[in-house]
C-alpha cells in the first residue's frame, strides 16, 4: 500500500527538478519568484524534516513499539509491586494474628491443665470419702445409729452434728467435682477452638507466603523486563535519530540540486511556445484503470505530526499493471528516487499558457526512454512498489509550471 503522506520538502525538490526541463516561457521575475518559493519550501522542510525515509519510518515504528512495550512492562511492574506490598502487609497481619492465636491456645491449654488438676484433686477427695464410708459406714446410717444407741441427748446432738458435717462435706466435694468436670469440658472446647483457629491462621499464612513469593518473582521478572526494554528503547531512539540524520543529508543534497536549477529553468522557458487552450477538465486520460486510493491534498504526517501535502493521487494498480501516457508528449526524465522509486516525467507542453508535466512514481520498469515522443494511451511503464512504498500502486502527480496541483483537475 502507498505511504499516506508524501513529503512536502521533496515536493518542493520535485517541483524544482521538473521546472528544470519543463518550464514554459515566462518573465524573469516570475521565474525568480518560483525559485524563491521553492527554496523557501526546502528551508521549511529542513526545519521539521517533515517526511521520512523507509529507514526512519521503520525506526519510528520500532521506537513506538518499544515505548508501548516499556509502558506495559512498567504498568505490570507497578501492579506486581503494589500486590507484593499488599501481600507483605497481609503477611505481617497474619503473623500477628497467628501469634495471638497461639498465645490464646497456650492459655487455654494451661487453663485446661488447671481444670484437670482440680478434677484430680476432687476425685482424690471423693476416694478418701469413699474409703472412710467403707470403714465407718454410711453417715446417714451412722446418724440413725447414734439416735438409737445414745443415752445422753447432748452426746447424741454432738454426734449428729459430726455426722451432718461429714455428709455436708461429702455433698460439697461432689458438687466441686461436678463443677471441675464442667470447667474441664469447657476448657477442652476452648482448646479445640483455639487449635482450629491456629491451624486456619497457619494455612492462611502459608498460602499468603506462597503468593508473596510468587509476586516477588513476578516483580523481579518485571524489573528485568523493564531494564531490558529501557535498553531497547534507547537503541530504537538512537536508530531513529540516525535515520533522521540520513533524511537531513537527503535534504542537503536537495538544496545542492536546487542551486543548479535556475539555469535549467531559464533555458527551457526560453524554448517553449504554443500549446493547448480551452477546457482542460478532461485533458488527461486515466493512467491506469484502478480507482483512487488516496487523493491529492493536505493531511497530518503520521510520524512527525505536521500538516503536509500529499502531492498526487494514488491509484490502485496491482504489480505489473500497464501505465499509459495521460496525453501526447515527451519523456523528459526517467530516474531513480529513494522516495518515489522509478519515476517517469512526461512533458505534455503548455495548457492554457502554463506547462503541464505528469509524473509516474513507484514503477517496476519502464517501457519508453528519455527523449522519446509518446502518444496518448501508449504504455510507458508498469506499476511496482519501488521507493517509499509498501505495496504496488501508482502515485500520479501533475506539475503546472513545476508546481504540484491536483491531477484530478485534468482527468
Amino acid at each position: 500500500m502507498p505511504r499516506p503522506l508524501p513529503r512536502t520538502a521533496l515536493t518542493a525538490i520535485l517541483a524544482l527538478s521538473s521546472l528544470a526541463v519543463t518550464v514554459p516561457l515566462a518573465s524573469a521575475d516570475d521565474l525568480r519568484d518560483r525559485e524563491r518559493d521553492a527554496r523557501g519550501s526546502v528551508r521549511s522542510a529542513q526545519d521539521d524534516l517533515q517526511e521520512s525515509s523507509d529507514q526512519l519510518s521503520a525506526a519510528a515504528r520500532k521506537l513506538q513499539a518499544a515505548r508501548e512495550r516499556l509502558g506495559g512492562a512498567q504498568r505490570r511492574l507497578e501492579t506486581a509491586q503494589s500486590q507484593l506490598g499488599e501481600a507483605r502487609r497481609l503477611d505481617q497481619e497474619m503473623q500477628a494474628q497467628l501469634e495471638a492465636a497461639e498465645i490464646r491456645l497456650e492459655r487455654a491449654q494451661a487453663a485446661l491443665e488447671q481444670a484437670r488438676e482440680r478434677v484430680r484433686r476432687q476425685r482424690a477427695d471423693i476416694g478418701r470419702l469413699a474409703a472412710n464410708m467403707y470403714v465407718n459406714g454410711d453417715p446417714q446410717l451412722m446418724g440413725l445409729a447414734v439416735v438409737l444407741n445414745s443415752q445422753d441427748p447432748a452426746e447424741a446432738t454432738s454426734q449428729l452434728n459430726t455426722v451432718d458435717s461429714l455428709m455436708s462435706r461429702q455433698d460439697n466435694t461432689l458438687d466441686v467435682l461436678r463443677e471441675a468436670r464442667a470447667e474441664m469440658v469447657a476448657e477442652e472446647q476452648k482448646v479445640e477452638a483455639a487449635r482450629a483457629v491456629v491451624a486456619e491462621q497457619r494455612a492462611a499464612a502459608a498460602d499468603n507466603l506462597a503468593l508473596r513469593q510468587d509476586l516477588e518473582q513476578q516483580a523481579a521478572s518485571a524489573r528485568t523486563e523493564v531494564a531490558t526494554l529501557v535498553k531497547g528503547r534507547a537503541a530504537a531512539t538512537a536508530e531513529a535519530r540516525q535515520a533522521r540524520v540520513a533524511d537531513a543529508a537527503q535534504l542537503r543534497e536537495a538544496e545542492q540540486q536546487a542551486r543548479k536549477i535556475r539555469e535549467l529553468i531559464l533555458a527551457r522557458a526560453a524554448r517553449q511556445r504554443g500549446g493547448f487552450s480551452g477546457d482542460a477538465a478532461s485533458f488527461l486520460q486515466r493512467p491506469v484503470p484502478g480507482g483512487v486510493t488516496s487523493p491529492y491534498g493536505y493531511r497530518v504526517h503520521p510520524i512527525y505530526g505536521y500538516y503536509g501535502l500529499h502531492d498526487g493521487t494514488d491509484f490502485s494498480a496491482p504489480c505489473g499493471t500497464a501505465n499509459v501516457a495521460a496525453g501526447t508528449g515527451t519523456v523528459i526524465s526517467r530516474a531513480w528516487s529513494d522516495v518515489y522509486g522509478n519515476r517517469l516525467y512526461l512533458d505534455l507542453g503548455q495548457v492554457n499558457g502554463k506547462n503541464l508535466t505528469v509524473v509516474y512514481n513507484h514503477l517496476s520498469s519502464y517501457a519508453v526512454g528519455t527523449g522519446q515522443r509518446v502518444s496518448r494511451g501508449q504504455v510507458i511503464g508498469y506499476s511496482g512498489s519501488t521507493g517509499w512504498s509498501t505495496g504496488c500502486h501508482l502515485h500520479f502527480s501533475a506539475l503546472l509550471d513545476g508546481n504540484p496541483v491536483d491531477p484530478m483537475r485534468y482527468l
